[in-house]
């Protein structure tokens, strides 16, 4: 199977409608080197559909994140620094305080997305944020699936 080790990296494709508008090559940071888990074999990002992103890796695991999950896992400063007073993890949702009053908040969604480099993808969301940096290797860490999260609460 073609990777990063031989400079052949397999295609992401960007999915509107079920269609590819875009072909580019797999992004890993040069600063890191990739491994089976943190390399991406393939990327579809569903942004008409709504129906999230799907990762194939390249050591055969797949995983999808919902776009509310990846709003509430967004790993810029500011988000992390909100998360941490909370208590919250990566992808935790918000919860209301006690006593408030809900309001009506339409889901997450992506206005658009983008590669940046070899090495992630960044979100312009419909809650006009788009300062996180979603990398391939933090993307693996909070994999959603039932297996990584079992793991991850192991340790």
């Amino acid at each position: 199977m073609a990777g990063f080790g031989n400079g052949e990296a397999p295609p992401i494709l960007w999915l509107i409608d079920r269609a590819a508008l875009c072909d580019t090559y797999a992004m890993q940071s040069p600063l890191q080197a990739a491994s089976a888990a943190t390399d991406p074999k393939s990327v579809k990002v569903n942004l008409t559909t709504g129906t999230g992103v799907d990762i194939e890796w390249n050591d055969g695991h797949v995983s999808h994140y919902n776009f509310v999950y990846l709003r509430d896992a967004c790993p810029c400063a500011m988000c992390e620094d909100e998360r941490g007073k909370a208590g919250r993890r990566p992808g935790d949702p918000v919860a209301a305080a006690p006593g408030a009053l809900l309001i009506f908040k339409p889901n997450a969604k992506p206005l658009s997305a983008e590669g940046v480099g070899k090495y992630a993808i960044k979100f312009s969301w419909n809650d006009n944020h788009d300062l996180g940096l979603y990398s391939w290797k933090f993307l693996r860490e909070i994999c959603p699936c039932d297996g990584c999260k079992a793991a991850r609460a192991a340790v």
